[in-house]
């Protein structure tokens, strides 16, 4: 990912701290983060286990809601609007699981498998609760006017998030990515929304790729001891 870094921002240095939290590796220390006895024995004996069981326990975590990081979305602490996290991470995470190992698919083919699949996901509760989310402008910018496009702006930029701030963090995914200014052009004809050169920093996300990790963690954790892949070691 260009050295972790993505539109100027450091994307994996945002969802490392609250991976390692989520998973009892870390805990706060005041302003800083200090390892935990099993964060220690994990950087003492590093593996893909311990990867696979980060995911796992992220996908059950209700610290923080990913939607939070499409800060242009406004009105998403309104009561009743929102879908539990992880019910949405579980949507995303079946999404990836049906896609065949070791092959790119662009987004627009996963997007599609999310919003009609048997686990759909849905980030509002209702149809009606996507008048309370809006861009700019609470009326005027409601997102209830987009109709069907509200799937792409809302649910399509939370599974953008995933993919590339938790799942491609934690190594499950290779990308492929642009800039994302001017990337996606789903958003414009949204009132106030012209003034915006992208509506999110992981809207040039194009294409993912289960890799060998990622397939042992969605399909079959027990081999994640076993696995070929190089493994990183303190000096």
């Amino acid at each position: 990912m260009a050295g972790d870094y993505y539109e100027r921002e450091p994307i994996a240095a945002f969802a490392w701290p609250l991976l390692l939290q989520v998973g009892g590796l870390a805990r706060r220390a005041g302003t800083a983060l200090e390892l935990t006895s099993r964060g220690r024995a994990a950087l003492a004996r590093p593996s893909y286990a311990a990867l696979g069981a980060l995911w796992d326990r992220w996908l059950t975590s209700v610290s923080h809601d990913e939607l939070a990081r499409i800060e242009l979305i406004k009105g998403q602490h309104r009561a009743a609007t929102l879908t539990p996290a992880a019910t949405r991470r579980a949507a995303v995470a079946a999404g990836l699981a049906a896609l065949p190992p070791d092959a790119w698919t662009q987004v627009g083919a996963l997007l599609s498998i999310l919003r009609t699949g048997a686990l759909r996901l849905a980030v509002t509760r209702t149809l009606m609760a996507r008048w309370r989310l809006y861009i700019a402008d609470a009326y005027y910018g409601s997102l209830g006017h987009a109709g069907p496009q509200a799937w792409d702006i809302i649910e399509g930029r939370y599974a953008l998030c995933v993919l590339l701030e938790y799942a491609a963090t934690l190594g499950l995914l290779d990308v492929a990515y642009t800039d994302p200014c001017g990337a996606r052009q789903d958003y414009r004809s949204l009132w106030g929304a012209e003034q915006y050169p992208c509506l999110s920093r992981y809207d040039g996300l194009l294409a993912v790729r289960v890799n060998e990790l990622g397939a042992a963690v969605l399909h079959d954790p027990d081999a994640l001891p076993g696995l070929g892949l190089p493994v990183p070691r303190r000096g």
